[in-house]
């Protein structure tokens, strides 16, 4: 038998995507969404401040819980109904593990103390459990706040950049985890890496603001014409 040989994780900066936008809310579940992650912010904002890099692990791990509990219940949903789940299993579940390197990439930079690796098992424990339910019965709204927890997220890194950029904080090295996984140069920093996840997030807002309209448009039975989703 041959042993089993994963093959290294690899993903490319997309230089098109696009780097501030929003989705002003509409419906009353938007509404919803909208206030919860604002909620989220002001706590973060509260209790890290500028603290760039401990932020981005604490928020990276509630950022990687939706796309294994979206990708799940995709996946179920799809045997139960007998369909094809038209991309939206492995488009949530590389978000997942996009958002997990994510983490990884930040705890090798920030060295998170025994209290914050504490607070990232306690957020989890609650934010999955949360997400998991909100997601069984309200999807659209699970998708909405995704999506506009990433808006925050692209404000935030864009933030975080800007301190790099003015000095006030570091621009070390990047981990080679980052540099492998991003195909980024040997010589890249902290800048860079920066850019890399920025860029990720905008992706992953987009895509579940998509998730949102083709939810609508399903139930109103009018699909975007034969599209699927990305």
């Amino acid at each position: 038998m041959k042993p089993f040989n994963p093959q290294p994780l690899v993903r490319t900066v997309n230089p098109d995507v696009i780097i501030e936008t929003h989705v002003a809310p509409q419906s009353a579940s938007d509404r919803v969404a909208f206030a919860f992650v604002k909620l989220l912010r002001f706590c973060a904002d509260r209790f890290f401040a500028k603290r760039y890099g401990h932020r981005a692990v604490v928020l990276e791990t509630v950022a990687a819980v939706p796309g294994m509990v979206g990708g799940l219940w995709q996946h179920l949903t799809a045997l139960r109904t007998m369909r094809d789940d038209e991309g939206w299993i492995r488009t949530l579940l590389d978000e997942a593990e996009n958002e997990r390197m994510h983490l990884m990439t930040f705890i090798e930079i920030a060295k998170p103390n025994a209290f914050e690796r504490f607070l990232v098992l306690a957020v989890q424990l609650v934010f999955y459990n949360f997400y998991f339910f909100l997601y069984l019965f309200a999807p659209r709204t699970a998708h909405r706040v995704v999506g506009y927890f990433e808006e925050e997220a692209v404000y935030s890194y864009t933030q975080y950049l800007a301190e790099v950029d003015a000095g006030r904080l570091e621009n070390v090295p990047a981990p080679q985890l980052a540099i492998d996984y991003w195909q980024l140069p040997q010589n890249a920093r902290l800048r860079d890496v920066i850019v890399a996840v920025r860029a990720d997030e905008a992706e992953h807002r987009d895509v579940n603001h998509y998730f949102v309209s083709e939810l609508d448009n399903r139930k109103a039975h009018k699909p975007l014409g034969g599209q699927t989703a990305p």
